[in-house]
């Protein structure tokens, strides 16, 4: 797998460091952890990522929201991560999803999921 420019939305500072530790040991570049949605739009303009791993419910605003808001420009890859992936998978079947907590080679199976690109 080639190295990516990643973004992650992630409102739990802890995890978001250790996700985030764990993508440069795989090889990736994290150009930015972001915890709102408003934030997270911001920073997808900004550093123009390769992929995005995005928290679902955030505790300001929507990982989803902010998702839409973001492919409105432009589709990039993501996939989104939640301790109940349920309520992502009723609105959006096709959606790469994740449950928390999740292992290294859960990670590495939702990002060759998620750059297989948008499914119908």
């Amino acid at each position: 797998m080639k190295a990516l420019r990643i973004l992650l939305v992630e409102d739990d500072s802890m995890l978001g460091e250790l996700l985030a530790e764990t993508l440069e040991t795989m090889g990736h570049e994290v150009c930015g952890i972001e915890s709102s949605e408003a934030d997270a739009v911001a920073a997808a303009f900004r550093c123009k990522p390769e992929l995005m791993i995005i928290d679902a419910l955030l505790r300001d605003g929507s990982g989803v929201s902010a998702v839409d808001q973001i492919c409105d420009a432009g589709f990039i890859p993501h996939f989104f991560v939640s301790g109940d992936i349920s309520r992502i998978k009723a609105s959006r079947p096709a959606a790469v999803a994740v449950q928390k907590p999740f292992r290294e080679a859960d990670l590495i199976y939702a990002i060759q999921r998620a750059l297989e690109g948008p499914r119908a």
